[in-house]
């Protein structure tokens, strides 16, 4: 007997020269065409009164896969960006970060000189990246809300300064019915030649307790930080920001990172019979909530670089249980995974950074084990003494 099976899949817009997922390739075509338009495409280059965006918001290249993402300053030398924009997804091979540069659209197109990430001279370049995954998975359950990168750049390139977060929950920007409030400025690949592009007010879809809200947010991992919505992107846009007008000008409320589709799928005894065509749902974005805790870490932390002491860093991460690699003083997944472990277990926001200040809390508690107390007894057998009878007073 045949079932139809719907299933769901973000076909990311990671520009022109990215790569969709393994069985969405027959859709890689279809990233640069109105894939993720919603009714009239009425995307416009960057207008005159927003131009100040132009010194905020820029482009993340890598000259080898000719990768192109957006992304927007947080902080003079701190951008943010969608995760997969670095690290690709599941199975695919992550970008050299070495030779990854971002450049803002002030600074000029897509060939101009650009800035790299901090420590790529010395080969610490991943150390300057905290990223809710380095593995995204496309295939239900779809970690979106965990697509999210904070880059520290060799140089304070943002000059004036960075767009600011705020908290705005999914169910906030979808309060009111039919409000447009939400916009989106980045890069398309299709539109604009390597100009900005605005893509007017549209709606954040909101997720009802119906069949068919509970069948989307079932498709996420966790939904409580997802962004559905329906501005109009394409290639080259995961990473841009998506903004409302906040009393000082554009806020930051999520990144737009992918588009989202349901596809009916006709299967019998476990075997694909045909692809019905897919929907296009929405494009998804990941709130602002899944990652200001760490850009608050971020923004403070002592990023060690020694080999010296990221061996110490490896030792007691070991010591503690968390790590099971080498003791090779090289910053890689298996030591950013043992960080993570270990703010998890203190009850921290997970960032999987090497810095000073962790250093220094992991040897206190390696010391805190380790330290004996001032006495201890040596035998099973504990001497308590004898009390001495009482003489009865004499009169």
């Amino acid at each position: 007997m045949a079932a139809v099976l719907i299933t769901a899949s973000p076909v990311c817009a990671a520009g022109p020269y990215g790569r969709a997922d393994a069985q969405e390739r027959d859709t890689a075509k279809a990233l640069l065409q109105p894939i993720a338009v919603f009714g009239a495409d009425d995307r416009t280059l960057l207008p005159a009164r927003m131009t100040d965006l132009e010194d905020k918001i820029g482009m993340l290249y890598e000259p080898g896969s000719r990768s192109v993402c957006t992304a927007f300053c947080i902080g003079e030398d701190t951008v943010a960006t969608a995760a997969h924009c670095l690290f690709r997804t599941r199975g695919e091979r992550p970008l050299p970060l070495a030779n990854v540069t971002f450049r803002l659209s002030s600074m000029g197109g897509r060939r101009s000189a650009g800035v790299k990430i901090a420590g790529a001279a010395q080969g610490a370049a991943e150390q300057n990246v905290i990223t809710g995954t380095t593995s995204l998975s496309t295939k239900p359950p779809i970690d979106a809300t965990r697509d999210w990168a904070l880059v520290r750049l060799a140089s304070p390139v943002c000059k004036k300064g960075g767009l600011p977060l705020v908290r705005r929950t999914p169910a906030e920007l979808s309060a009111i019915e039919g409000e447009r409030t939400l916009y989106q400025v980045g890069y398309h690949g299709d539109f604009g030649k390597w100009r900005l592009t605005l893509s007017p007010p549209c709606t954040v879809r909101r997720l009802g307790r119906n069949a068919g809200g509970r069948m989307i947010a079932g498709d996420f991992a966790d939904a409580s930080a997802l962004i559905l919505h329906t501005c109009d992107t394409g290639g080259a846009s995961s990473g841009s920001p998506l903004l409302v007008d906040g009393p000082r000008g554009p806020e930051v409320v999520g990144i737009n990172v992918g588009t989202y589709l349901q596809s009916q799928v006709l299967t019998q005894d476990g075997e694909v019979l045909h692809r019905y065509r897919s929907d296009t749902v929405a494009n998804t974005g990941v709130s602002t909530l899944a990652f200001m805790e760490q850009r608050d870490s971020f923004a403070v932390a002592e990023v060690i670089t020694s080999r010296q002491d990221i061996r110490r860093m490896q030792h007691g991460l070991a010591s503690a249980g968390h790590y099971e690699g080498p003791l090779d003083g090289l910053y890689g997944p298996a030591l950013r995974a043992a960080i993570e472990k270990f703010e998890t277990a203190e009850r921290r926001p997970r960032t999987g950074l090497a810095s000073a200040t962790l250093l220094r809390r992991l040897e206190a508690v390696i010391a805190g084990r380790n330290r004996t107390p001032a006495y201890e007894p040596t035998s099973d057998r504990i001497e308590t003494g004898s009390v001495p009878r009482p003489q009865p007073a004499r009169r």
